[in-house]
């Protein structure tokens, strides 16, 4: 059976934002800190980014974090993000640069998960097809649109697929038009499934809440997707993985450590 080599969660910014944004009506007058979160993936036939983080630029020049953040509060604060944080400085840590991804695979379009392509240029970027068509439409306010600048050259799905020997991609729409999570097959323990934002928290999966934002408020779309992700690890003996929950993130191994 084909298996990818290794995972490295990758903590690239964190941000603390009032808890229902997280999960939907649920939450109100409490903020929580929450990791922002990408992942690299190697496995025998390349790299794979999944997800990339900020747009370091948005952060660190004060005019372009007010552009940019200052009407998301008090729901929300700026992110606080480092230059050691990027992700050309983690994989310069493994010894690598961007030559050595060979795909980066968005889950979805939002600016927390798609603004590090800055970072990444020339890079072969996969999204699903209605994510694309549903940020170009601007009605997703939690895209940045200058973020889809090099949009025309991405190659866009429309379904599930192997993307590299132990990956898969695996539909699960509701929280944006067209998400897509990771199933990551190992070799040793059990597979990981890389939940994106389907799932921010573990009580999004434990309590099947849908999160905070549902794409046009189809919050049974964002429950399917959760319970489809539940039935996947239980069918495939694995583990999941919520992307914005600090807690699950102190499980897992600490860059430049990998799970493999």
């Amino acid at each position: 059976m084909s298996r990818a080599l290794r995972l490295w969660p990758m903590l690239t910014a964190t941000q603390r934002y009032e808890k229902l944004v997280s999960t939907r009506n649920r939450g109100h007058g409490v903020y929580v800190e929450a990791p922002i979160l990408a992942y690299l993936i190697e496995t025998a036939n390349g790299r794979i980014l999944y997800d990339v983080g900020c747009d370091y630029r948005k952060i660190a020049t004060p005019e372009l974090r007010a552009r940019w953040f200052d009407a998301k509060r008090p729901l929300m604060d700026p992110p606080q993000m480092s230059d050691e944080q990027r992700i050309p400085r983690y994989l310069a840590r493994l010894g690598l640069g961007i030559a050595d991804v060979d795909l980066v695979f968005l889950g979805h379009l939002h600016w927390d998960h798609a603004g590090g392509l800055s970072d990444l240029p020339g890079c072969e970027v996969h999204v699903h097809r209605a994510e694309l068509a549903a940020a170009r439409s601007g009605a997703d306010v939690a895209v940045f649109g200058d973020e889809l600048a090099a949009s025309d050259a991405w190659r866009l799905q429309d379904g599930e697929y192997s993307v590299a020997p132990g990956v898969r991609a695996i539909t699960s729409p509701g929280h944006t038009a067209g998400h897509m999570s990771l199933f990551v097959e190992l070799p040793s323990g059990s597979p990981v499934i890389l939940c994106g934002d389907a799932a921010d928290l573990q009580e999004n999966l434990d309590e099947e809440i849908a999160p905070g934002l549902c794409w046009q408020d189809d919050e049974p779309l964002a429950l399917a997707s959760i319970r489809k992700l539940k039935q996947l690890a239980r069918s495939e003996r694995a583990e999941l993985w919520p992307n914005h929950d600090f807690a699950a993130y102190r499980r897992w191994p600490r860059f430049p450590s990998a799970r493999d």
